[in-house]
């Protein structure tokens, strides 16, 4: 049949007509969305009572972000961002302000936008927030911040149920109540493949009374999520935003979230690699270019540096500052890494990687001691501690301190109880500095008139960590959580421990008991000694 153009026209447009309104009868097929934002006023916090009142200004220059993009307020405060319906939109703290903080010491400087609240999963997320506010504003308070001050580092809690937790509660928390630091940080693995525990965890280092910020670690993703992007909805809910920066003392953080989910693994294993993603690369590349070229970077990080995917990438974005530090956790052993041109890193200097010392050690087992708690001795045969690390202006420096331990508890010497004399320029003093690097200087003295002699740095396992895993294996009876898989006393296996040194005995000493004298200097001048009886027959 013929018809004329401008009645086909007309079929053609009562065709798409009645296929749109078909189309948008249909709730399973998304509609197109009009762009959304979300806009609000950064304000000074006078009375600190969380809310903005009428005689409080907005405060100018403070950075937001919505994940991605960061944005500076104007000169009454406020800001503008895009938003979608899964977006955590925060305030990065300058220097000399401080964000209000939970009854725990969770700092809450931002708000979580989920309509719909987290997928159901085995351990809740957050809650449906419902419609996005009209504004939504963020309280600062003025806060002294001297340019030199201490922060605590903590690696991997990991706790498995309450009874760890309460581990974690005497062995560290309780002798750090009161501390000085400006506040701490947690290096990921909260707990252990338990995300109802954060809470508890959160109470308890919050007893510390200072700021406590947290990153999280392969071990407290929600493990029944259907993607990497909606993994850490419990970590969410308790601390936040899995990735963020703040300004302190003029030293600038950048916490990272660089866990990267890929499901399951054959034999019903969780798998994860090192990786940031699109989002939070564009996230570092914004907040880097805000900052002075020579602010301190800090950067905080579960899995350490060298796994992580955007390395190169990472590498490019920090070469123009000169001033950079990282610190990761995960392998519960301490080390001090140092990246040069041959890694990639095409700073002036090169970048130094600290692997934290983690807090549970080797996952709080070991004997129980005469108090109750596991001696937790790390695999590179350091005991379970933590980092306080001082900063002043661009400058810092990082000291070891072992549970339970004074602070100038920093070496354990190896030697025999007895050596033949004719035998002694044979044997060799094994010295485990905890807290050592390659730029470290250790040296032996044997005897009150000896020389002074280097020491050479070895890879070797220490031999009191694999004493300590043969007396566990064969004594000890096994120790079952409240909840979660069993566990015993017994410790993991030694690994070739990255800071020890060694040096042979004087030809033919002095028949008698003597003692042998250990001293060292690390690479920020921080001096250390020990101690060690031995016997010459």
């Amino acid at each position: 049949m013929n018809r004329k153009p401008s009645t086909i026209v007309t079929i053609a447009l009562l065709v798409v007509t009645l296929n749109w309104f078909a189309a948008a009868g249909q709730t399973n097929r998304p509609s197109v969305a009009e762009p959304r934002s979300v806009a609000g006023i950064v304000y000074e916090d006078v009375n600190r009572n969380g809310r903005r009142d009428p005689d409080e200004k907005g405060l100018p220059d403070v950075r937001v972000c919505n994940g991605r993009e960061i944005v500076k307020t104007d000169a009454q405060g406020r800001y503008k961002l895009p938003v979608t319906d899964d977006t955590i939109i925060f305030v990065i703290k300058p220097t000399g302000w401080m964000t209000s903080i939970s009854d725990d010491n969770v700092p809450r400087y931002y708000y979580i936008h989920k309509p719909q609240g987290s997928p159901k999963l085995k351990y809740a997320g957050v809650d449906p927030t419902g419609p996005l506010p009209e504004s939504v504003d963020f309280p600062l308070h003025r806060s002294e911040e001297p340019t030199r001050f201490k922060a605590l580092f903590f690696g991997d809690t990991q706790v498995n149920d309450q009874k760890e937790t309460d581990y974690l509660a005497h062995d560290i928390v309780e002798e750090l109540v009161g501390s000085d630091a400006a506040f701490g940080l947690t290096l990921g693995d909260v707990s252990n493949n338990n995300p109802s525990l954060f809470e508890g965890v959160a109470a308890t280092v919050g007893r510390i009374g200072v700021p406590w910020y947290s990153v999280p670690g392969n071990h407290d993703l929600n493990f029944d999520a259907a993607d990497d992007a909606h993994s850490l909805e419990t970590f969410q809910r308790v601390f936040g935003p899995t990735y963020f920066s703040f300004d302190y003392g003029g030293v600038h953080f950048i916490g990272l979230d660089d866990v990267m989910f890929t499901g399951w693994a054959e034999g019903s294993r969780h798998d994860y690699k090192g990786g940031l993603g699109k989002d939070q690369m564009e996230f570092v590349r914004n907040d880097l270019a805000l900052l002075p070229k020579d602010q301190l970077v800090v950067l905080v990080m579960h899995i350490p540096l060298m796994e992580v995917e955007e390395l190169p990438e990472l590498f490019k974005l920090l070469a123009a500052h000169p001033h950079t530090f990282s610190a990761s956790a995960h392998y519960h052993y301490q080390e001090h890494k140092f990246f040069g041109k041959k890694e990639g890193w095409d700073g002036p200097e090169p970048h130094h990687h600290l692997v934290n010392a983690t807090a549970c050690g080797s996952w709080w087992l070991g004997a129980l001691d005469e108090v109750g708690l596991p001696h937790a001795t790390m695999r590179d045969g350091a005991p379970n501690g933590y980092s306080i690390v001082t900063f002043d202006g661009n400058r810092y420096s990082v000291e070891f301190r072992a549970a339970r331990r004074s602070a100038d508890y920093q070496i354990n010497i190896w030697a025999p109880e007895e050596v033949a004399r004719d035998q002694a320029d044979k044997t060799y003093i094994l010295v485990n500095v905890f807290a050592g690097s390659e730029k470290s200087k250790v040296e032996m003295r044997f005897g009150k008139d000896g020389s002074w002699i280097s020491m050479e740095k070895t890879a070797t396992a220490d031999p009191f960590y694999k004493a300590s895993q043969e007396i566990d294996a064969k004594s000890l009876e096994k120790q079952q959580p409240t909840s979660g898989p069993s566990r015993t006393h017994a410790l993991p296996k030694a690994i070739d421990s990255p800071h020890m040194w060694r040096a042979a005995l004087p030809a033919k000493p002095p028949e008698g008991t003597h003692v042998i004298h250990i001293r060292t200097t690390d690479m920020f001048g921080q001096s250390y000694a020990g101690r060690r009886i031995i016997r010459i027959l």
